[in-house]
């Protein structure tokens, strides 16, 4: 049996950083997920005035000042520092602009920018498209917006986590389904940590006091449901079981479930306290919702290459603005390793076709990279272009996945990562 034990939360880290940055006086951050998406939340509060003390895999904030930045926030793409920063920014003094990579200028945050606006704050898109770079100024009243649920729930999570300062109390409808809602329990269940209620009714309205201020603590990163999941994968391929550690089976991460998806879909699946175990042999395709899990939905594509069937992948058109457009990138490199693959407005239907080795394409997404190379512990001669780009969220995958190799794989100095 492999054992693997997986690094913090990217959504924990990020979200427990801004909170930290706000709650006056000192917070001591412990297991903390370090890498490129941390790093910019970690420069962009720093750049704010927050001082943030690195120890080994713990930080120490010291929150409750915050000034005005000199410069722009550059957050490269990182989605979830993107989105928490601009309302954060309402709070900042003056004026403060966050920019990012090309990919982030091309994906959409205009339906942050509507409800803030209704909030009495002025944030505004600097291009045509209306996506980043935003520009923010210091004001946030608070009182009712609406916001449509649709698109991505760090809409909702951004204003949340910076509600409790706001001048008034916060009230958020939303419009249409929510959709990852899991994300938004994740957000609720920090903030409550850090002594901060949220009154959720029903996914349909979000309200929060604002005579609530943070408490500085000491807390605890748990481990990453995603980044557990392409070990999951591993042990569900290989036919022998692979064990994942420092993962919370009862995590609020929705996708602490893709467990309960590779039973359904015919593995045998054990848990303790903080791990969960997987053994797949015969497996068979399922029809399956995914909005709930939406950034499990490349794993599981990998897996269903191995399942009796097709396996349909439903309710996850938010995948195309992500770091590429998911749905797409994975129907065009599903398809270069022989599998038959539709590719539908909100989802995939995958089949199994006969398998061999190719170049993929990340199209610098992480998961794209990771997920990928879950596939080549079965197909032979696979490669992965720009292997490195795992570092947006989990930096040491590829040494972490090289102790499920019966052989080490080979580094080129193309920087290219193959399995042979």
């Amino acid at each position: 049996m492999k054992t693997i034990e997986i690094p913090g939360s990217k959504s924990y880290t990020n979200r427990a950083l801004l909170i930290a940055a706000l709650a006056k006086g000192k917070t001591i951050l412990k297991k903390v997920l370090v890498s490129d998406d941390t790093t910019y939340m970690i420069q962009a509060l720093r750049a704010c005035g927050v001082a943030i003390v690195e120890h080994d895999d713990s930080l120490v904030v010291y929150g409750g000042k915050i000034k005005a930045p000199k410069d722009n926030l550059f957050v490269g793409n990182a989605g979830t520092a993107m989105r928490f920063l601009t309302t954060f920014a309402s709070l900042v003094p003056g004026r403060t602009v966050i920019t990012g990579s090309k990919r982030m200028h091309e994906r959409p945050i205009q339906d942050l920018l509507d409800g803030l606006s209704q909030l009495g704050v002025n944030a505004t898109s600097q291009k045509k498209n209306r996506c980043p770079p935003v520009v923010v100024d210091h004001d946030f009243d608070g009182g009712k917006c609406i916001m449509n649920g649709s698109n991505s729930s760090q809409y909702f999570s951004s204003i949340l986590l910076s509600a409790p300062y706001a001048k008034k109390d916060v009230e958020i409808d939303v419009k249409g389904e929510l959709a990852s809602k899991p994300y938004i329990d994740v957000t609720i269940e920090i903030m409550k940590n850090f002594g901060v209620k949220v009154v959720n009714k029903n996914y349909k309205k979000f309200i929060v006091k604002h005579n609530q201020k943070y408490k500085a603590r000491s807390y605890t990163i748990e481990g990453d449901a995603s980044n557990a999941s392409y070990f999951l994968a591993a042990g569900a391929i290989m036919g022998k079981p692979v064990r994942v550690t420092n993962i919370n089976s009862q995590s609020k991460q929705g996708d602490i479930h893709f467990a309960d998806v590779l039973r359904r879909m015919g593995c045998t699946i054990k848990k303790g306290k903080n791990w969960i175990e997987v053994r797949g042999e015969k497996l068979k395709a399922i029809t399956i919702d995914m909005n709930a899990m939406p950034d499990i939905v490349q794993t599981l594509s990998i897996v269903a290459l191995f399942a009796k069937g097709t396996t349909k992948i439903k309710n996850v058109p938010n995948l195309r603005i992500k770091e590429t457009d998911r749905i797409h990138a994975l129907a065009t490199e599903l398809r270069k390793i022989g599998a038959q693959v539709k590719e539908n407005k909100d989802g995939l239907e995958i089949t199994p076709g006969i398998f061999h080795g190719a170049s993929i394409d990340t199209y610098d997404d992480h998961r794209m990279a990771m997920s990928f190379a879950i596939a080549g512990l079965k197909i032979n001669h696979m490669s992965i272009q720009n292997p490195f780009c795992v570092r947006k969220s989990f930096p040491n995958f590829w040494e972490i996945f090289e102790t499920l190799l019966d052989k080490p794989p080979m580094y080129c100095t193309s920087a290219e990562f193959r399995m042979k």
